[in-house]
């Protein structure tokens, strides 16, 4: 039995009784072809329809013993490997189906649910990460550059309608130039990236990810290498991201203080880098010279979802740790993760998290943890989790989905197409790993939330997900009474 796309595309959550359930809405993003790691796939434009039909929360449920002999076979995997997985009905708990769903292994990007779910928890869904210059009397040649936290700055002007460089560089460094007096000078700049706090480099992530790229040290503030308007994340970023934003901001601000006959200083003494910029923090009187504001949170969370961006997520987890009071750093970082788990009922039993982007070897997380963090996600009547629900990528539309539940997929032999629209879920991808957890709504009207973690794997990552993707479409697919 098939839906129309109209009914399928797009999942905004409302509520309905006492459960939040997934209609029909948001457009897919569109936005220029995208640079992706080599293990996705160039996504094509698909165009998702606004179209809104609420749910019942009294629609019937799935035989669990039906439900397991379909998903039995979705799930067999002819290479190495094997999944474990879970499927809960949000409504009341009930488990409909599990195979080893308390084995704790790595998630990969599934680790993500817990950073979106900290971030909009711990800080509000429309607050702005602040870029800024600061100029303090007591040493009046002295420009602060000050990080926020935004790490998805644009190198040259504002882009108001993007998430990715909406607060920009350039336009920072004209409205300093502006807002000081015409022929002063000369002034120094000094990079403040004092927010988030000890090592920037995780210690349990593996050498040959950082040597890939996957992920680089973290700082308060970097220009993102996708660039304003880009969808997806555009490419690794250097080994210091902050010394190197300031460097183009220095630049920006060089050429319009010299229309206004104000002089910059480009060779600090004591600079480390080819920046000509030193570290150090603003004084306490340090006062605002100007200003440029990122993206709302929730507009990152959705971004860091779909595009699975790294880095995002770890600066993402440092404003989560900062709002609930915690230190901005890889131990406060994920300490803020486990707790926001804890607080949606997830059993915190075994769970290890070592990383908010899902890149550390210590990461250790079940199916059935997964499962109950997106059920607590998708009921709680809290819009801010209700942004986390619908920021995760639509299949076969939206972010790292985008080119799976394809009929391509389906003439492979996963009947995957039947969740084109329908399935809303995180992807996860480690050599040995593949995962996919969200929810998604039966033929009959059901919410279902449901997690799948493949381990094992040597060479068959792709039968693996095609399989994982299977399963999500029986569940969108299944009457199974």
């Amino acid at each position: 039995m098939t839906r129309p796309l109209a009914l399928l595309a797009g999942l905004l959550l409302l509520l309905v009784g006492s459960i939040v359930v997934p209609a029909v809405v948001d457009p897919a993003p569109s936005g220029p072809p995208p640079v992706v790691p080599a293990q996705q796939l160039v996504p094509a434009t698909v165009p998702v329809p606004d179209v809104v039909t609420p749910l019942s929360a009294s629609a019937p449920g799935p035989d669990p013993a039906t439900l397991a002999m379909q998903l039995g076979t979705a799930l067999r995997l002819e290479g190495p490997g094997d999944f474990a997985g879970t499927v809960v009905d949000p409504s009341d708990g009930s488990v409909l189906f599990s195979r080893d769903a308390g084995r704790l292994q790595a998630p990969a990007s599934n680790i993500k649910v817990f950073t979106a779910a900290a971030a909009l928890t711990y800080a509000e869904p429309g607050d702005r990460l602040t870029t800024s210059v600061l100029l303090s009397g007591a040493r009046p040649g002295v420009l602060y550059l000050h990080g926020g936290g935004d790490v998805l700055l644009g190198a040259g002007d504002s882009a108001p309608d993007a998430v990715v460089g909406r607060a920009g560089l350039g336009t920072l460094a004209r409205e300093a130039a502006e807002a000081l007096a015409p022929g002063s000078g000369p002034y120094e700049v000094r990079l403040d990236d004092s927010l988030f706090v000890g090592p920037a480099l995780n210690p349990t992530w593996a050498q040959g990810d950082i040597d890939a790229g996957q992920i680089a040290p973290v700082h308060a503030l970097a220009v993102d290498p996708a660039g304003p308007g880009q969808g997806w994340a555009g490419g690794p970023h250097s080994q210091d991201a902050a010394l190197d934003a300031a460097g183009t901001f220095v630049a920006a601000l060089t050429a319009a203080a010299a229309e206004r006959g104000i002089t910059i200083d480009t060779g600090s003494t004591g600079s480390t880098s080819n920046t000509g910029v030193q570290r150090e923090s603003a004084p306490r009187d340090a006062a605002l010279l100007a200003a440029v504001e990122s993206a709302p949170l929730q507009d990152q969370v959705r971004h860091m979802l779909e595009a699975s961006d790294n880095y995002l997520a770890e600066a993402l987890a440092r404003i989560a740790a900062l709002g609930s009071g915690r230190p901005a750093s890889f131990d406060g970082a994920t300490q803020a993760l486990t707790a926001v788990a804890a607080s949606l009922g997830v059993p915190v039993e075994g769970l290890l998290i070592g990383d908010a982007a899902g890149l550390s070897v210590e990461n250790a997380v079940s199916p059935e943890q997964l499962a109950a963090l997106i059920r607590g996600i998708t009921t709680s009547a809290d819009p801010s989790l209700a942004a986390v629900a619908r920021s995760l990528p639509i299949a076969g539309a939206t972010g790292t989905l985008t080119e799976r539940f394809s009929a391509s997929e389906s003439a492979s032999g996963s009947a995957s197409a039947a969740g084109a629209g329908v399935v809303r879920a995180k992807t996860g991808t480690l050599n040995a790993v593949t995962a996919l957890s969200g929810y998604t709504v039966t033929v009959d009207g059901r919410l279902l939330v449901f997690s799948f973690l493949a381990a094992g794997l040597d060479g068959n990552t792709a039968e693996a997900r095609s399989a994982a993707d299977g399963a999500a479409a029986v569940l969108s697919t299944c009457g199974c009474r």
